[in-house]
């Protein structure tokens, strides 16, 4: 990821669109339904875009005028704007030009319905909220159904109350100018409301592999339709299935007609988990990372970072946090913050190891949430999937983080700034020559041997 201020600077403009219109009830799914998902701040930007559409009508203003709407920093607006994205909120684009120009497009929310029945966002709010505030919003977004077969319709057709016209007239009067005020202006478009989703990559599920397996079943392709691949997606994502096991869950629910029902694929899915997991409700941070993006499987370790390597692919972001506190429950805040970041930034779980280990050593065993998330979205734009790839770009950008981390330490602290070192995996390539430097040397050597230490039986095994 580049630094928020070479995407965008204050004076870079923007202008705000809609997909179609918006109506008043988007206001109650957002607040009810997204907020817990994305934040308020994320929630705040999306309505203050919302009310600067009519504001605005097509005009451009700059970067600076949003901050000070809002109060906030550009960095602060830049990382909402990413998880409005990420679920589906907003669209952006950019010209090429200097000042660059942005168009805002924003999208409708989902519809209760879509929402509820989704198979991913629904089961997040329910972790997120707790069962009994899910089932009083699923409540309030429903009303009681109509049984309508004790009742005979009775609407009238459009040829029913409507005159027909004849052919001949209405040739008649299809000039060529008539012709020509029915179509629309180049240039313009029609506002309407097209239907809205969010983008899951298919990197998330390992297709190739899935297919594969499936043609020895003699499953047509067929059968995987785009709805069907887009439910196994959102399924793989949630409850962690691997491409082996949903074939054998598509080849428990497919039919004679190899037709596929995606409510049938949904209830298998949670009876694999159920069993797997003991019926645990599922959440990202006890996912481990997916076979196809560990570069340790079959490899024997022959140094300590290939070592370290192998433990965080196969250990769970939840599990890691646990050991590191000596068998300690992991507290809510940090196990939301790692949630969070998996699920807005779409990280993998070997990834998110790599960045818990670091962060712990940065910070005093501790996990900052703004230092946490600033690391997070860098790997996120610079598309990490892999343990190694975090580790190496942690080595790499080595000194752009520890200036992050010295931003942190100013603003939480009037002593001045200790001099950051990095894990022993990582390149040492500042001088270190006064004795406090020494003395933080070994501390941080401390730490690391204490957080080897607790994960010791995972080497064991």
């Amino acid at each position: 990821m580049e630094h928020h201020w070479k995407e965008l600077i204050p004076v870079d403009r923007y202008t705000v669109r809609s997909n179609g219109v918006l109506h008043d009830f988007d206001r109650t799914v957002l607040t009810l339904l997204y907020q817990p998902l994305i934040g308020y701040r994320a929630l705040s930007l999306y309505m203050t875009l919302w009310s600067e559409l009519e504001l605005l009508s097509e005009k451009e203003t700059t970067h600076h005028s949003l901050m000070v709407l809002m109060q906030c920093s550009l960095k602060e607006i830049y990382e909402e704007r990413l998880k409005l994205e990420g679920i589906g909120l907003l669209k952006t684009y950019v010209n090429k030009e200097e000042p660059k120009l942005f168009i805002y497009e924003l999208q409708p929310p989902l519809t209760p319905e879509q929402f509820f029945t989704d198979g991913m966002l629904n089961v997040f709010l329910y972790n997120r909220i707790g069962k009994h505030k899910f089932r009083q919003l699923k409540q309030f977004f429903s009303t009681p159904s109509i049984d309508r077969t004790k009742f005979s319709p009775v609407t009238r057709a459009f040829h029913d109350v409507f005159a027909s016209v004849h052919v001949e007239q209405m040739v008649a009067k299809m000039n060529e100018e008539t012709q020509e005020d029915l179509r629309l202006v180049d240039g313009y478009e029609y506002i309407g409301r097209k239907e809205n989703t969010y983008d899951l990559s298919d990197d998330v599920f390992d297709f190739e592999l899935f297919f594969a397996g499936l043609s020895k079943y003699m499953v047509p392709k067929r059968a995987i339709t785009p709805k069907v691949k887009e439910a196994i997606k959102k399924l793989a994502f949630l409850y962690g299935v691997g491409p082996l096991d949903m074939q054998k869950i598509v080849m428990s629910v497919i039919d004679p007609s190899d037709h596929i029902d995606i409510d049938a694929l949904r209830k298998a899915v949670h009876e694999w988990y159920e069993f797997e997991r003991g019926g645990a409700p599922p959440n990202l941070s006890s996912r481990v990372q997916p076979l196809p993006y560990r570069t340790m499987t079959n490899v024997e370790p022959k140094t300590k970072e290939e070592l370290l390597m192998k433990q965080l692919e196969t250990i769970s972001p939840r599990q890691l946090l646990i050991e590191i506190s000596g068998g300690a429950e992991p507290s809510m805040s940090d196990l939301r913050l790692i949630e969070d970041i998996m699920f807005q930034q779409q990280l993998l779980p070997g990834v998110v190891n790599v960045l818990i280990y670091y962060a712990m050593l940065r910070t005093d065993m501790k996990l900052s949430k703004a230092y946490v998330e600033k690391i997070a979205s860098h790997w996120s734009r610079k598309n990490v999937k892999t343990v190694k790839e975090a580790m190496e770009l942690a080595k790499k950008e080595a000194k752009m983080y520890q200036s992050w981390a010295k931003e942190k330490s100013k603003r939480t602290s009037r002593k001045a700034v200790r001099k950051e070192l990095l894990p022993e995996w990582l390149n040492m390539d500042y001088s270190q020559n006064d004795d406090q430097d020494k003395d933080e040397n070994i501390n941080i050597e401390e730490k690391r041997r204490e957080l080897e230490e607790r994960l010791k039986k995972y080497r064991d095994e």
